[in-house]
């Protein structure tokens, strides 16, 4: 199952790339290309998936109609001092012929080497039909941070995993979304095969955890965090997107998942404070059926109620915590309109 859902397609467009907050932000970098997953790295720069605009071409019939077209604008973009450099640049994306929505570049982490996931959004099969750029999507990189010009070496194929094992044993579909550092390696959910996945050093994959359908419609892993021995894992719900379904998990390697928090609507991403504090991002609040969907981040602590950090995103990407503030891929669907905000803790 794809994360974005056609109906962002026009209403990235249409919305403001400037977000009404309900709490004070502060606007560090505009003009990014659909900007997703984000984390400071070891340099203390602050590093963007950016999944790009798509391009000219190749182009394919997209799952929830219209048209989705390759081009190789996907990007890493690195902020520090204020100021915005693309580190790495032509990397694969798939995107509506305005450029929105786009699948391409999904998440960045660090373990002392930087780390990249490249999404897809469909079955592995597709790459087949794509230029040369396009065989390195559904993909987990590594790249040396710091470095003025990273090179991204392939560290484990995630898409061939899904198409060889299929863990959920339904529609052969991968779309790898956030990873993050673990105890013997690192942890990268699938939103497509609605799984989370061990990669160790050496690029060997296993399944720690599948997400099935519930009630009629699927419930996808999106963000993932480490804390404490356990990955937490947000969900986006999909199809009619019912309000208040979403859940994030507590998964102990060989263990079934634990819901740790629910009633929550279309999760794009989560984040562990050490104090164990979960700050999960809603992409629409309201589902992403309603006339103008608007995204918030909560604070959840065990036995208390949700508590709104901020709202009034605009179909937000990603989130990371840093020295007491939430940074946030805003605009998360758009082309030239995404920008990253910083929320006080």
């Amino acid at each position: 199952m794809r994360v974005l859902v056609a109906s962002a397609v026009a209403l990235a467009a249409a919305l403001a790339p400037t977000p009404a907050m309900a709490a004070p932000a502060t606007v560090v970098v505009q003009g990014l290309n659909n900007p997703r997953g984000l984390a400071f790295g070891p340099d203390g720069a602050l590093y963007v998936a950016e999944a790009g605009k798509g391009g000219a071409g190749p182009c394919f019939p997209g799952p929830e109609g219209g048209e989705s077209c390759f081009g190789p604008t996907g990007a890493l973009a690195r902020i520090k001092n204020g100021t915005l450099s693309r580190v790495v640049t032509g990397l694969p994306s798939l995107a509506a012929p305005d450029g929105s929505s786009a699948i391409g570049p999904s998440d960045v982490s660090f373990l002392g080497i930087g780390l990249l996931t490249t999404g897809l959004g469909a079955n592995p099969d597709l790459r087949a039909q794509l230029p040369a750029a396009g065989k390195q999507l559904g993909s987990l990189y590594t790249f040396v941070p710091g470095s003025t010009t990273p090179t991204l070496k392939r560290v484990a194929d995630v898409s061939a995993y899904e198409k060889a094992h299929n863990p959920d044993g339904g529609e052969t579909d991968s779309n790898p979304q956030s990873v993050v550092p673990g105890p013997g390696g690192l942890a990268v959910t699938d939103a497509g095969g609605n799984s989370l996945l061990g990669i160790s050093a050496t690029g060997a994959i296993k399944t720690l955890a599948v997400f099935p359908e519930r009630d009629g419609f699927q419930a996808v892993p999106t963000g993932v965090a480490y804390h404490q021995g356990a990955y937490y894992v947000g969900q986006l719900t999909g199809f009619p997107f019912p309000n208040g379904a979403a859940r994030v998990y507590r998964v102990v390697p060989g263990r079934q998942p634990q819901i740790v928090a629910q009633g929550l609507t279309d999760l794009i991403d989560v984040a562990v404070a050490p104090d164990g504090t979960i700050y999960a991002l809603e992409i629409a609040h309201e589902g992403l059926l309603s006339p103008v969907p608007s995204g918030r981040l909560l604070k959840i602590r065990p036995g208390r109620s949700p508590v709104t950090i901020v709202g009034g995103l605009v179909l937000p990407g990603g989130l990371a915590l840093h020295n007491g503030y939430a940074y946030i891929s805003d605009c998360g669907v758009c082309a030239g309109g995404g920008q990253i905000v910083r929320v006080p803790l």
